[in-house]
């Protein structure tokens, strides 16, 4: 079995106003959607990151990728280095943290690659990468305060004007009673730190049993973040990314107990080395789509084991092949000691087969089938890559966006 084809076809998704630190989600959110084909008509799948940087990545590799042996994945790492090199990072200059085009064109070919092997072997990618330790994966509901849709943007929008702590409960109780999630995180960053705090207090008192979370996303100095801790001692599960910077993080962390997770200053093998030697993080947020693979984040799993931390996983928003990919990730990390993140909540469209993605108490099965256990909808693929091809925009930059809501917004991290 050899590869023969490589698709890759990006897609614009309906989205919602959701805010954070550096601003506002767009009209749309864009996807990668990629698959593998070999000689023997198998096809694999796989889901990633849409922006140009990316993109362009992916479509610069994917010839590489012809007569590649799928369960050569060494292989593939040198095809995919080789014809990447110098490639530098997929995000903007607005972005907070950046990302190698060449872990994330691995991780996402390495994807289709599993999705290939499962189904030549007639076992699920978890089994591919040490096995299940758990049949169902816990989500937290993931809240955002966000602006009303403006009436020119596409699709739903859930809640509408969500600015307040008041509000933003009652956004928990709807996502609380529609999928039964038993953990809770607040996109912090956008209010001031004590309205912020007000929030997280207002939610221990309506879900005094749920495991709370809130990540501003570094928009804290030192000072405000150790007062956010003091106030809310007792009351979140941990503090995700408060402040900015592994020095900054490392700072914070000597002055409080509460626990300390990232996704923005550990996104590199290293610089899980560098967190523990400065005692800096307790938690690390997994994500498949940059830690290489699912086998680069089921190695991070085993490193922080190794340092003592806990394991987290991050989620960017995504479609029903990222979220069967996280599924799998999450059941083969043993030390996986949080619920993970997911924006499929807010999404309301899919390019998998299947009446759609059920929760039961916040939990999901992981696919028991070939592969990844999905398979694309082409009808549903094409729609939203025909979304993407009327759309003018080809990469995301949430501060540009939220000027058209605040013309005179100024990007600023950290704001308080």
């Amino acid at each position: 079995m050899r590869v023969a084809k490589v698709r890759i076809t990006p897609v614009a998704v309906p989205d919602v106003p959701l805010l954070n630190t550096k601003g506002v989600h767009g009209a749309y959110f864009l996807r990668s959607i990629i698959e593998v084909e070999t000689d023997n008509g198998l096809v694999g799948v796989s889901e990633t990151y849409g922006q140009v940087r990316c993109l362009s990545g992916l479509q610069n590799a994917a010839d590489a990728l012809t007569g590649l042996d799928p369960f050569n994945l060494n292989d593939l790492a040198r095809r995919v280095s080789e014809a990447l090199p110098d490639a530098g990072g997929i995000n903007g200059p607005t972005m907070l943290a950046d990302h190698k085009v060449e872990d994330v064109a691995y991780g996402a070919f390495e994807i289709a690659c599993l999705d290939l092997q499962g189904r030549a072997l007639g076992r699920p990618v978890c089994d591919l990468i040490g096995g299940a330790v758990r049949d169902e994966v816990g989500f937290a509901g993931y809240l955002f305060y966000k602006f009303a849709k403006p009436s020119d943007q596409p699709g739903e929008d859930p809640f509408g004007e969500v600015m307040t702590p008041d509000a933003l409960v009652e956004e928990a109780e709807a996502f609380v009673g529609q999928h039964g999630f038993r953990s809770l995180k607040l996109k912090g960053g956008v209010l001031e730190p004590e309205l912020e705090i007000q929030t997280m207090l207002k939610l221990r008192e309506r879900f005094p049993d749920h495991a709370l979370r809130i990540d501003p996303m570094g928009a804290w100095r030192v000072e405000t973040a150790a007062g956010v801790c003091e106030a809310l001692g007792g009351v979140l599960e941990y503090l995700e990314d408060p402040v900015r910077g592994m020095g900054a993080m490392a700072k914070l962390a000597a002055r409080t107990d509460m626990p300390l997770a990232t996704n923005l200053v550990v996104v590199e093998f290293e610089q899980v080395f560098e967190a523990h030697r400065k005692g800096a993080v307790q938690i690390v947020l997994s994500d498949h789509h940059y830690w290489r693979g699912a086998t680069g984040a089921v190695t991070l799993g085993r490193m922080c084991a190794a340092a003592g931390m806990g394991v987290s996983m991050h989620s960017n928003t995504h479609l029903g092949i990222s979220l069967a990919a996280m599924l799998h990730v999450a059941a083969a990390t043993p030390n996986l000691s949080h619920d993970c993140d997911t924006h499929c909540m807010w999404t309301g469209h899919d390019i998998v087969e299947g009446k759609g993605i059920e929760f039961k108490e916040g939990r999901l099965a992981v696919p028991r089938g070939p592969g990844l256990g999905v398979s694309l909808n082409h009808e549903a693929l094409q729609k939203l890559h025909t979304l993407y091809l009327e759309n003018a925009v080809k990469d995301r930059d949430d501060t540009e966006e939220i000027r058209r809501y605040i013309p005179d917004y100024v990007r600023k991290v950290p704001r308080w």
